[in-house]
């Protein structure tokens, strides 16, 4: 991916801007253009209007009619020139606030047509999403800013410039000629910057990240028990280090250049003002000449340097912008048929047939030919060790991936067939890397079934079912105490009810009331549900969901065995592959990797409890 967006491509960037101000406020985007025409032409009005005055006064009869009305018509375009900013900032404001709106909502809409994963666990997308989550808010904005700055700057300086052709062609063709290199040069400079910037993206994100983490509640109790607080302070600084030398490097690549054109442009000036006062000592030209010139050489010259700051501002953000029309423009990262399947009860059940999976075509294969069904009304259990694809067959059964050989079929119907939407919404699940919101308790329950979101009710009834009711009911504030204290506010309230932190096993009650709230779905799948829990809250836990799934189309994942061993089918993935299936005591007995690993676990508890019974005998007989 390249940050330099050329001919037709930035073209289109401003064309889009320019419409999406017009759809944020037409009103505001006229009365822009409006204003930019009107202190356009007031800078021009008052030299010609000084010229005029001071060639009647210099004539020795002027008259007091027409000196009273230039007199009145500078008052006029003084008093314009006075207010004139202060409205159009207002204006540009306006409208910026209201573009930014429009596009940040654009944006967030383009990503929700992302119904996979793959784009979110891309490293060059996600720059490109945070480049255009930082300018692309802005972005429209700055662009019709810097585009309707350059018309005034451009319409401002043709009548200058028409003014200097009255007094000396070759003077107007001089101040154009220097300045035209001026021009050239911060338009390659801004080019340069904005590539820049989109090289050094991975550099800070390195730094944000250890940013992140050097404040970050979980990581606290780890940097300050190994002590890498430190390490970690100078490797964000290198990355800092290292951003700042690329940024320094182009400001002093601006500076050369900058230095260069100015030098050229102020030797052109000084030439064309010693013709004119050589002029004007010579009776070819008048004190209202050498007036207009100074102000037209000025002006020429605050228009060039206005329209390179115009273009350059523009020419950048337009770059910047198509990092931002990038993500609106990508394809959907996993097809969606325009006609879809509907989808009932699963009641052939869910089958993975032949599956061959692996996250891009550089990485290994994560399942390999992995064949198994999830009867309609059984409960299957997926075990295995760390790695063995588990995970990854969850994802397949949510649709975030689609399998790159084989098919995924609800009901024999292929899951590319269906609208990912309506399949999601008949799947409940509580996944192992579960999501804790800052966002209040009742909140976090009701995010898993929006319609039940003010139904105090039900959202209680799902907390009861996974044992969080009386943990979040003796929170200050009950079901509306926030579980987060990063919007706390330390002058108003320091207290707990500016916010609580709650433990990793209230959290994943939380997430298992998200899924009780879901209520009667087709698919319910558990992945860890119990794994931050103590024994007596897992026991618990597991009978309540043994009790919900009952009659229900389940899959169990789980690291410890003994939470699987009713499920109806026990699936064994070992290396990406289907290596035993059957009941519990059918794999006890068959004696192979299930067997093995339940009997290392049961052994391990074994040790335990013997151990237990063992202390107190051991520190009578002062063994210990």
């Amino acid at each position: 991916m390249t940050a330099h967006v050329r001919g037709p491509a930035g073209a289109r960037a401003v064309v889009a801007a320019l419409g999406m101000a017009w759809r944020a406020g037409s009103g505001l985007t006229v009365a822009f253009a409006v204003l930019s025409t009107l202190m356009a032409v007031l800078p021009v009005a008052i030299a010609w209007c000084t010229k005029l005055v001071l060639d009647e006064i210099a004539g020795g009869r002027p008259g007091a009619g027409v000196t009273a009305a230039l007199g009145a018509a500078l008052a006029g375009c003084g008093v314009l020139t006075a207010l004139g900013p202060q409205v159009v900032q207002y204006v540009r404001d306006e409208s910026g606030r209201r573009i930014g709106l429009v596009a940040q909502d654009r944006l967030f809409r383009a990503t929700e047509r992302f119904v996979g994963l793959a784009r979110f666990e891309d490293p060059a997308f996600l720059d490109r999403i945070r480049m255009a989550q930082r300018y692309g808010g802005a972005t429209p904005g700055l662009v019709v800013s810097a585009a309707l700055g350059a018309a005034r700057t451009v319409l401002t300086g043709a009548g200058f410039l028409v003014s200097l052709v009255t007094i000396s062609p070759w003077t107007a063709a001089l101040v154009v000629c220097a300045a035209a290199p001026s021009m050239a040069a911060e338009l390659w400079l801004s080019r340069r910057r904005a590539a820049m910037l989109w090289g050094i993206g991975p550099v800070e994100r390195r730094e944000f990240f250890f940013a992140e983490l050097l404040v970050n509640v979980q990581a606290a109790k780890e940097l300050r028990l190994f002590g890498i607080g430190a390490h970690l302070r100078g490797l964000m600084a290198a990355q800092r280090r290292a951003a700042n030398a690329e940024r320094s490097r182009t400001d002093r690549r601006e500076l050369g250049v900058q230095a260069l054109t100015g030098t050229t442009a102020a030797l052109a000036t000084g030439a064309g003002l010693l013709w004119v006062l050589v002029s004007a000592a010579n009776g070819t030209g008048g004190a209202g000449d050498v007036a207009l010139f100074v102000a037209a050489v000025a002006g020429v010259q605050a228009a060039v340097s206005g329209l390179v700051v115009e273009l350059v501002t523009a020419h950048q953000q337009v770059l910047l912008f198509g990092h931002y029309l990038a993500v609106l423009d990508a394809e959907p990262d996993l097809p969606v048929p325009s006609r879809p399947r509907r989808a009932g009860p699963p009641h052939r059940g869910i089958e993975l047939r032949d599956v061959w999976f692996r996250y891009s075509p550089g990485h290994p294969w994560v399942l390999r030919g992995v064949s198994l069904t999830i009867p309609y009304g059984s409960a299957v259990a997926l075990v295995g060790r760390n790695g063995a694809g588990k995970s990854s067959v969850v994802k397949l059964l949510c649709r975030m991936y689609d399998p790159e050989r084989g098919s995924v079929l609800w009901d024999g119907v292929d899951l590319r067939e269906m609208d990912p939407a309506e399949l999601r919404a008949r799947i409940g699940a509580v996944f192992q890397d579960y999501m804790e919101y800052d966002m209040t308790a009742a909140e976090n329950i009701g995010l898993g079934d929006l319609t039940a979101m003010d139904d105090r009710g039900r959202i209680e009834a799902a907390a009861r079912r996974a044992g969080a009711h009386d943990a979040v009911d003796a929170l200050p504030r009950g079901y509306d105490t926030m579980l987060s204290r990063i919007f706390a506010d330390p002058a108003e309230d320091d207290g707990a009810e500016a916010g609580v932190r709650l433990s990793g096993g209230q959290w994943q009650r939380l997430a298992l009331a998200r899924a009780y709230l879901r209520g009667e779905r087709d698919l319910l799948i558990l992945d860890e549900p119990s794994s931050g829990l103590d024994a007596e809250a897992e026991h618990e836990i597991h009978r309540g969901l043994r009790e919900h799934r009952r009659g229900r189309t389940s899959l169990l994942i789980s690291h410890r065995l003994g939470a699987v061993r009713e499920a109806d089918h026990i699936v064994v993935l070992d290396g990406g592959q289907v290596a035993e299936r059957g009941t519990h005591a059918g794999l006890l007995e068959r004696g192979g990797i299930y067997a093995h690993m339940f009997a290392l676990q049961a052994e391990g508890y074994r040790q335990g409890e013997n151990r237990d019974a063992d202390a107190p005998r051991d520190r009578l007989s002062g063994t210990r």
